[in-house]
């Protein structure tokens, strides 16, 4: 008997999808925004340090669904840490590029229209996640490109935060820093959760990537029109 193939797949893995997909669009809500109730003038360097070292990470986790989901896409196509890793070393010079550029006001990026082409990034990588079999060596120019425009996103909410005037470099690179390792957090859970133990069935395809793909897709597919109509 001949092997199902993609469509078949892609139909297995939507009627598997729909028994989860309203809880993640539940959890597409937006959160809440980052609050700062502290008097930055009173801190140390130190303590500013650590302040946005933990306002970046937050911003991740628990915050950044969006961000998570984009993480995750990177990761289930080639589930071994070099891989994901390299990708995520582009996307982080991206968005250090684009948060500095905009903390420092040399450029001014409108989220109306960022935020929905945040959306259409989770979207292409979940596409291209069913579409493809193996990690293209073209994919870490795009994660770059994406990152440029998530660090957008990311300045965005630093902007209603803002920065201490006495330490502004310093606690821009903590905020990043706090970026990267929620990051990392992310992709060593998924390390921990699935690619550890089953990055070489011969089902992950089937069972772990395309299933993932589609409720990811389904998700940032509603995140786009909501953001480009909604917001």
């Amino acid at each position: 008997m001949p092997a199902p193939g993609p469509l078949v797949w892609v139909r297995k893995a939507a009627r598997r999808s729909l028994a989860v997909l309203p809880l993640l669009v539940l959890l597409a809500v937006p959160a809440a925004g980052h609050v700062l109730n502290t008097d930055l003038s009173k801190l140390s360097r130190t303590e500013i340090f650590g302040t946005y070292l933990q306002l970046g990470f937050t911003h991740i986790i628990p915050l950044g669904f969006d961000h998570i989901l984009f993480i995750v896409s990177l990761y289930i196509l080639e589930p071994r840490l070099k891989p994901v890793l390299l990708q995520a070393t582009a996307f982080t010079v991206a968005h250090s590029i684009t948060l500095g550029l905009a903390m420092y006001g040399l450029i001014s990026p409108p989220s109306h229209i960022i935020e929905p082409i945040i959306a259409l990034s989770i979207l292409f990588v979940a596409i291209e996640n069913i579409i493809t079999d193996r990690l293209n060596p073209w994919r870490v120019a795009i994660v770059f490109g994406f990152g440029l425009v998530h660090g957008m996103g990311f300045a965005s909410a630093l902007t209603g935060l803002g920065l201490p005037a006495k330490d502004y470099f310093g606690s821009l690179i903590s905020f990043n820093v706090g970026v990267e390792l929620g990051q990392v957090a992310v992709i060593l859970l998924c390390w921990a959760l699935v690619g550890r133990w089953a990055a070489h069935k011969t089902w992950y395809k089937q069972r772990v990537v395309v299933p993932a793909s589609v409720v990811i897709g389904l998700v940032a597919a509603y995140w786009t029109v909501e953001r480009v109509f909604f917001t």
